[in-house]
């Protein structure tokens, strides 16, 4: 019984320290001809406006949908307020939300773990509106516009891809974990510092999208594409791949 307890109280304190430091992310939102976007923002300690930050997109997966501009905080948020990586690594990072019966990109399932993905002349309507608030952020605060970087999870993975797909001349590096691309998209970013993370028991979205999209860009001439897929690992690869520890210190050593 007090092995019980005290494991409850230990489970309570991490889960209020982890509430406590996503506190550290104001909450905003952004308005684009009429379409609102809810988001998450980390400034820099000791934010001057003199100098310039690199800036972060963090592209939730599909679980974090809704509008309560505090569930797409559950993954990744903390690897930015923990106290050393804010020291080390001051950035502006961005936790936009996307809307529950929307999507980062336009995809229809065809079975259990493969998606037919789509490739519309244009973005989903909550990428589109992240990629706007990008474009904003740049204009009123100090981003560094050589080290803008996007990574995601899931379905933010896909998104992430989408994003580069689109935008490929805007960032400097991109992250997708456990996502998805349809290749053909690929030849537009073979040059992009790309890390690409899976699960290699993923029974989500299949493995096999993140060892093509990295098989097609190497095929493609890239020299700055890796692949790490984790053994044993279904969905949650974000969990060890946050967990690398080199992870961020790879995302912000990239600039164009």
């Amino acid at each position: 019984m007090k092995k019980n307890i005290t494991l409850s109280l230990l489970l309570f304190c991490i889960c209020m320290l982890a509430q406590s430091q996503n506190d550290s992310f104001q909450k905003k939102e952004f308005i684009y001809k009429g379409d609102t976007l809810r988001y998450r923002v980390l400034f820099p300690k000791n934010y001057d406006k003199s100098k310039t930050y690199p800036l972060v997109l963090f592209l939730h997966g599909s679980g974090e949908k809704g509008n309560d501009n505090t569930k797409q905080l559950v993954w990744g948020a903390s690897l930015f307020t923990d106290s050393l990586n804010r020291q080390n690594y001051p950035a502006i990072v961005l936790f936009p939300q996307c809307p529950v019966n929307q999507s980062w990109m336009t995809i229809t399932e065809r079975s259990d773990t493969k998606f037919n993905l789509l490739d519309p002349k244009e973005p989903a309507k909550p990428l589109f509106l992240a990629k706007k608030l990008v474009d904003f952020v740049q204009k009123t605060e100090a981003v560094n516009r050589k080290r803008i970087y996007v990574l995601g999870l899931s379905l933010g993975g896909m998104g992430t891809f989408d994003l580069i797909c689109r935008y490929p001349n805007l960032f400097a590096a991109a992250i997708p974990i456990c996502g998805a691309v349809n290749v053909d998209r690929l030849k537009k970013v073979t040059k992009m510092p790309i890390r690409i993370y899976n699960g290699d028991s993923d029974n989500i979205v299949s493995p096999e999208y993140s060892r093509n999209a990295f098989i097609e860009l190497k095929a493609d001439g890239s020299q700055q594409v890796e692949h790490i897929e984790f053994p044993g690992v279904g969905h949650n690869s974000w969990t060890p791949a946050f967990a690398e520890p080199d992870f961020l210190k790879w995302l912000f050593s990239q600039k164009k």
